[in-house]
């Protein structure tokens, strides 16, 4: 499991990465909102620990940003602020708990294994859409206009990380590290040759264009229908 911590408190983020760490997690520590926020919106993560007081941009504008991007990673909440007011704000923002400062780090990490094993459950009975395609992730199986759509692992990873973030523009770096785990060599045409594949599967046979591209930057997935879209 890979978490995300964003704490501008050196003291608290390295207790806390050390502490994740040793309990057998992955762990990723932005020390400031902005990079917090980068990190969250190119990386995938199981959970992010979010400070609410940031220096630059606070966590509750964070928090609104993922999920305006329809990025549902859990959000565990730290805040030195214990007033019912303020925890009610963070969870109506969408958040998943809230954990007022200071805390026993036993209680954090309770906390966080039950969030995590929430959002097992949660991700088990999760189906993504876009216009008439529904991609089922329990049994990996995509359908289009009632059609069932034969698709590789690859195929669907891919097509899985266009959903999660549709309507964003995917740079071939991303495409490359989240899909196929490695660093995106620019000589190299696999991210456009898979693209191509999944085009043929996904928007070839059908009016309706999902996969565009935006030049000199990546792919998007959206439901526009203005023309087919070019590599």
């Amino acid at each position: 499991m890979k978490i995300l911590i964003v704490e501008d408190e050196l003291k608290t983020g390295e207790y806390l990465r050390r502490g994740l760490t040793e309990s057998g997690f992955v762990v990723a520590w932005a020390q400031n909102g902005l990079d917090g926020q980068h990190m969250a919106k190119t990386e995938a993560y199981d959970l992010i620990v979010l400070d609410v007081m940031l220096p630059d941009i606070n966590g509750l504008e964070i928090i609104t940003s993922l999920r305006e991007a329809s990025i549902n990673t859990p959000v565990l909440f730290l805040t030195a602020k214990d007033s019912v007011e303020d925890r009610v704000k963070g969870l109506e923002k969408g958040a998943d708990d809230y954990l007022v400062k200071p805390f026993a780090f036993t209680e954090l990490l309770a906390r966080v294994r039950t969030i995590l094993r929430r959002g097992v459950t949660v991700s088990a009975s999760t189906t993504l859409k876009i216009a008439d395609l529904v991609l089922n992730l329990p049994s990996r199986q995509a359908v289009r206009s009632g059609q069932r759509i034969v698709l590789t692992n690859k195929e669907f990873s891919l097509l899985e990380l266009l959903l999660r973030k549709k309507g964003e523009v995917l740079p071939r770096s991303l495409i490359a590290s989240q899909v196929w785990d490695m660093n995106f060599d620019s000589d190299s045409n696999v991210i456009d040759v898979a693209i191509r594949r999944l085009r043929s599967k996904i928007d070839d046979p059908f009016e309706i264009k999902l996969i565009h591209t935006v030049r000199g930057m990546g792919y998007k997935m959206e439901a526009a229908d203005d023309g087919s879209p070019e590599i």
